[in-house]
């Protein structure tokens, strides 16, 4: 897909979801009394996801788990949100830089992983979607992805008398409509709650690192920290990382519309971040090491630089691996084998 059309495709999504769904308030988590629902870590702060209109109840969240492992949301019924989306690789894809969608098409950004998507105000690399709910219109849509049309999707889920009765169960209705769907994705995909990792252990008490582990943490909040903030490893900020002198991927610039932006990336949250490999937005990094040899000696300074960035690292061998050692605690195991979240046997 050229930049044309990604321009055209973004700013959609950009309006879409900017008018069509409720605005997003931290307020309480709703949920039901006869399901769990969402919990929120004592160590996070309030999620920036909160819809009244959308309570988390137990249909709910299954209606969701079902249809993000369904191929039906695709045009041929070969692609589903799952299919890249794997959980053993904390719900990125299975370790290649782009991932591909139907008719074996490539795509032009890597996957993004999935946790956490509650606490998100913006969803993928440039920030083009600025809803949990609206998120999934983006690959239902995209011509690389699943290429489906929603009010086919919308046809297709209401000739099935399986899910009519799904939805039914979830949202008390005869008719399935698209704001159905979404509520229901929005629901699962807001339980995709990681942190219970060591490094959640340790900032609560009841872990303790290693040698290597403390000095990597150390030296992770002198130097990556006020991108990559904790908890959440992240600030959701925009950021033009001097991977190239030039951008052939606008990135911010797409939605933004702004020169200024071109090649700068949302700032990904790190947990999990040794099962999610390669990194950046291309995949163009397959190890940690990588990583940090980039922010080591590698930044160009194109002059759009982030000013986080304006001067080298210059970490010796010693420090990046005691960085990497740290990232490593960030892997939270329960999360990737939590039943909860793989796909249905049924």
């Amino acid at each position: 897909m050229n930049v044309s059309s990604l321009k055209k495709r973004a700013t959609f999504l950009f309006v879409a979801a900017l008018f069509t769904l409720p605005s997003c308030k931290k307020d309480a988590v709703h949920i039901s009394t006869d399901f769990e629902g969402l919990k929120v870590p004592s160590h996070f702060a309030l999620p920036h996801y909160s819809n009244p209109e959308n309570p988390i109840t137990k249909n709910g969240f299954e209606l969701g788990r079902r249809l993000f492992y369904d191929p039906i949301l695709s045009r041929d019924s070969t692609i589903s949100c799952g299919s890249c989306h794997a959980q053993v690789h904390g719900f990125a894809d299975h370790n290649v830089a782009l991932s591909k969608g139907i008719d074996g098409k490539e795509g032009t950004r890597n996957t993004p992983a999935l946790s956490n998507l509650a606490w998100q105000p913006a969803f993928m690399h440039d920030g083009g979607i600025n809803h949990l709910e609206i998120m999934p219109l983006a690959p239902i849509t995209n011509p690389v992805e699943m290429d489906e049309d929603l009010a086919h999707v919308v046809e297709k889920l209401n000739r099935n008398a399986t899910y009519r009765a799904l939805f039914r169960a979830a949202f008390q209705v005869d008719e399935i409509k698209s704001k159905h769907l979404f509520f229901a994705l929005a629901q699962f995909q807001s339980m995709l709650v990681s942190a219970n990792s060591r490094y959640d252990k340790y900032v609560l008490g009841t872990d303790d690192f290693t040698p290597e582990e403390e000095r990597g943490l150390a030296l992770f909040r002198t130097h990556c920290a006020s991108c990559h903030q904790e908890p959440l490893t992240t600030d959701y900020t925009y950021v033009n990382m001097g991977l190239d002198m030039h951008s052939a991927d606008p990135g911010r610039a797409l939605i933004t519309l702004n020169p200024a932006d071109s090649g700068k990336f949302k700032v990904p949250s790190l947990r999990n971040v040794g099962l999610t490999h390669p990194y950046m937005h291309d995949g163009r990094f397959y190890t940690l090491q990588m990583v940090l040899d980039h922010y080591s000696e590698g930044i160009k300074q194109n002059g759009r630089l982030d000013t986080r960035l304006s001067a080298p690292l210059y970490l010796s061998p010693q420090e990046k691996e005691d960085i990497i050692a740290f990232l490593h605690t960030l892997t939270d195991y329960q999360f990737m084998a939590d039943s909860r979240f793989s796909e249905p046997r049924n």
